[in-house]
C-alpha cells in the first residue's frame, strides 16, 4: 500500500488577487482531458459561486485532481485575499508543496508574502510560476530576483530558496523554462511538479488517521469531510473514532471518495497520501481527526489566526421590512449564522443580551462583507452595524489593537494628500521606494481601526489611480484616538417616494443616495451632508400645483446624479448610530433610532 503514495503529488496554488491562478488551473484541467469535446465550460472553472465570479477572487478553497502520465496531481486553488487567510492555513495542512504564481509585471504582492510565510514555516517546497509574460511591461528577471529576496527575507532555507522557475501564459495554457521559449502546452509545468514536489510521506501500515480541513454538504449523503489521509486506509462501512475538542465518539464511514477532475468519485478504498472525502459522519467539524478505534490519537488541530473585526447582526426592524426577503425572523438568521460557523473557521458568533442580535467577528471587513452578500443573495433580510475592531489586553494590562501592514502604490503627485490621510489614521511609514515610471511604493503600519472606511477617501485622494493592499501584522499598544469623518448625513423626515422637486431644491445640502421616485422612510439616511453633523430634511415634498403648464421632467433636469452605494461603500459609510438594512434587492442606511425628535433630544443631552 505504501507504493500508492509514490504516484501522488499534493500541491496548492498560491497567488494574489487577479494574478491568474484560476485561469492556470482551468488550462491544466483542459489539457488533461477533463472536459468532453462537446461540454460547455465557463471560464474560471473553480470559482463556482456567483460572488466569486463577480469579484474575480477565489473565496473558498476548492480541490480537484488531474492525471499526468502515471501521477495523480491533487490541486487546491486557494484564496488570494488576506481576509480569507484561514482558508489558506487549512489547505497548507494537506499539501507537500506550492505553486507560487506571480504576475510578470507586478511581482510578489502582499498576500503572496502572507501565504508564503506560512508555507515556508511548514517546510514546504515552492515552484515559482511567472505568469502573463506576454504583457507589454513584463519584467520576468526582476520578478525572479524580487521573489528570491522575499524568500530570504521570510527565512527560507537554502533548499527552499533554490526554487525552479516556470514561465507561463495561462490564458493560452502554455509554459516553458525560459520566457522566450514556451512550449505549446503546459507539459513543462507538469514535469516540474512531478520532479520537484515531494511525494507524501505516509505510514501505510499504521491505523487510519485523517485531519478534517474542509467540509462540504450533499443533500444525498449529508456532511462530507475532506482532508489528507495521513496513514492507513479507509473503506465504506469501516468503524472509526471521531476525535473532537470535547471527547472522542464512535462512528462509521459511509462512503469514501477521491477527486477526479472536477467531481468526487466513489472508491472501494482510499489510501494514505491521498486527499479524500468521507461521508456518513455526523457532527464532524473542521479540525477534528477521523481515526481508527485501535489508535484514536488526534492529529494537531488547525491553528487559525483570531478575528480582528466584528459587527452586530440583527433582524430587520425598518418600516420596509419583509418587502423582498424570504428569511426575516431572528430564528432563521441565527440558524444561518450557526451553519456558517461549521465551515468558516475564522468566524465567531456571540449571543447578546438583546433578543434578535448577534455579534459576528471575522478577519476583516471583506470577510464579513462576503458573508453579508452571500446571505443577501440567499434571500435573507437583516441589519448590520458599523464594523468595530477587537481589542485585547497586553502583558502589562494595557489596551492593544490590531495593526495591518499596508502596501500603497500611488503616482508621485498624490504622495502629499495620501501621507496626510494616513497620518490622520495613525499610520507609520516603514518603507518607501520610487519606481522609474513615477510610481511611489510605500509600506505603512496602520491600526485596523484606521483602515475602516479607508477605500473611498483613498480613491478620492488619488483620483482613482492608487492601489492599496493590507495584511494583518500584529497586535500592539493602542495608537490613540482617530479623527472622525468631516461629514454628517442627510436623514429623511417623512415616509414616501422621493420627489425630483424636493431633491433638486435640497441638493446644495450634500450628495444624495436615492433617485427621484424611490421610496424612503423616516430615519433613513438618504445622502451625505456637506457639513459635519446630521441634517433631517423632507425629500417627499411635492410641488404645489398651479394653473400653468410645466414639463414633468423639468425639475429632474437640474438634479445631479445620485451616488450608487455598493455593499462595501455602505459598510464604509456607517457611523456608530447607523445600521445597514440588507435585503435581496436593496441596501438602505438608516439611523438606529428612526424618530427624529428622540434623536434630537439625545444629541442635546450629549452636548451637556
Amino acid at each position: 500500500m505504501g507504493s500508492k503514495a509514490t504516484h501522488i503529488r499534493n500541491i496548492a496554488i498560491i497567488a494574489h488577487v487577479d494574478h491568474g491562478k484560476t485561469t492556470l488551473v482551468d488550462g491544466m484541467l483542459h489539457q488533461t482531458n477533463v472536459f468532453r469535446d462537446n461540454q460547455q465550460v465557463d471560464e474560471r472553472v473553480l470559482d463556482s459561486n456567483d460572488l466569486e465570479r463577480e469579484r474575480g477572487i477565489t473565496i473558498t478553497a476548492k480541490n480537484t485532481a488531474v492525471f499526468y502520465e502515471q501521477t495523480t496531481i491533487n490541486l487546491v486553488d486557494t484564496p488570494g485575499h488576506a481576509d480569507f487567510g484561514s482558508e489558506v492555513e487549512r489547505i497548507l495542512n494537506m499539501v507537500d508543496g506550492v505553486l507560487l504564481l506571480v504576475d510578470a509585471v507586478e511581482g510578489p504582492m502582499p498576500q503572496t508574502r502572507f501565504v508564503l510565510r506560512h508555507a515556508l514555516q511548514r517546510g514546504l517546497k515552492a515552484i515559482l510560476v511567472v505568469n502573463k509574460i506576454d504583457r507589454h511591461a513584463a519584467r520576468p528577471d526582476w520578478v525572479v530576483n524580487e521573489t528570491f529576496d522575499l524568500f530570504v527575507e521570510l527565512g527560507a532555507t537554502d533548499e527552499q530558496a533554490d526554487f525552479p522557475v516556470v514561465y507561463t501564459r495561462a490564458l493560452e495554457a502554455r509554459a516553458g523554462h525560459s520566457p522566450e521559449d514556451l512550449a505549446d502546452d503546459l507539459r513543462p509545468l507538469f514535469e516540474t511538479i512531478v520532479d520537484y514536489i515531494p511525494e507524501p510521506v505516509v505510514d501505510s501500515e499504521a491505523p487510519a488517521r485523517l485531519l478534517v480541513t474542509t467540509l462540504n454538504y450533499s443533500s444525498y449523503v449529508g456532511k462530507i469531510a475532506i482532508g489528507r489521509l495521513s496513514s492507513g486506509m479507509l473503506e465504506p462501512g469501516q468503524p472509526i473514532v471521531l476525535v473532537t475538542e470535547d471527547q472522542p465518539r464512535p462512528g462509521r464511514v459511509g462512503e469514501v471518495f477521491t477527486f477526479r477532475n472536477l467531481q468526487r468519485e466513489a472508491q472501494e478504498a482510499v489510501y494514505a497520501g491521498s486527499i479524500v472525502a468521507v461521508s456518513g459522519i455526523e457532527d464532524v467539524s473542521i479540525g477534528d481527526t477521523i481515526a481508527a478505534p485501535e489508535d484514536p490519537r488526534p492529529l494537531p488541530r488547525i491553528e487559525v489566526e483570531q478575528p480582528t473585526v466584528r459587527m452586530t447582526f440583527s433582524a430587520n426592524t425598518s418600516p420596509f421590512s419583509g418587502r423582498s426577503g424570504k428569511f426575516l425572523t431572528g430564528r432563521q438568521i441565527r440558524a444561518r449564522l450557526v451553519r456558517e460557523l461549521e465551515s468558516n473557521v475564522a468566524l465567531r458568533m456571540e449571543e447578546t443580551e438583546t433578543a434578535g442580535e448577534w455579534v459576528v467577528s471575522g478577519r476583516g471587513e471583506l470577510h464579513l462583507a462576503i458573508l453579508i452578500e452571500t446571505m443577501r443573495r440567499e434571500g435573507y433580510e437583516f441589519s448590520v452595524s458599523q464594523p468595530q475592531v477587537i481589542y485585547r489586553e497586553g502583558d502589562r494590562g494595557q489596551r492593544q489593537e490590531p495593526f495591518e501592514e499596508v502596501y500603497i502604490e500611488i503616482p508621485r503627485d498624490c504622495v502629499g494628500p495620501v501621507t496626510e490621510m494616513v497620518n490622520r489614521r495613525k499610520g507609520t511609514l516603514t518603507d518607501t521606494r520610487h519606481a522609474d515610471d513615477g510610481t511611489v511604493h510605500s509600506t505603512y503600519l496602520i491600526p485596523t481601526r484606521g483602515m475602516l472606511g479607508f477605500r473611498q477617501p483613498f480613491l478620492t485622494s488619488t483620483q482613482g489611480n492608487g492601489i492599496f493592499h493590507s495584511v494583518f501584522e500584529k497586535y500592539d499598544d493602542y495608537a490613540g484616538p482617530i479623527e472622525s469623518s468631516d461629514f454628517g448625513s442627510l436623514v429623511s423626515q417623512d415616509t414616501g417616494p422621493a420627489t425630483a422637486y424636493a431633491l433638486t431644491n435640497l441638493q446644495q445640502r450634500g450628495t444624495f443616495f436615492v433617485p427621484p421616485g424611490e421610496d424612503v422612510y423616516s430615519g433613513q439616511v438618504i445622502g451625505q451632508h456637506i457639513r459635519s453633523g446630521d441634517l433631517t430634511i423632507n425629500v417627499c415634498r411635492a410641488k404645489v400645483g398651479t394653473g400653468h403648464r410645466t414639463r414633468p421632467t423639468k425639475d429632474a433636469e437640474h438634479l445631479a446624479p445620485h451616488r450608487t452605494m455598493s455593499l462595501d461603500d455602505a459598510i464604509e459609510y456607517l457611523d456608530t448610530d447607523d445600521l445597514l438594512e440588507v435585503t435581496p434587492d436593496a441596501l438602505r442606511i438608516r439611523k438606529k433610532e428612526l424618530r427624529h425628535e428622540i434623536r434630537e433630544k439625545a444629541a442635546k443631552r450629549a452636548e451637556l
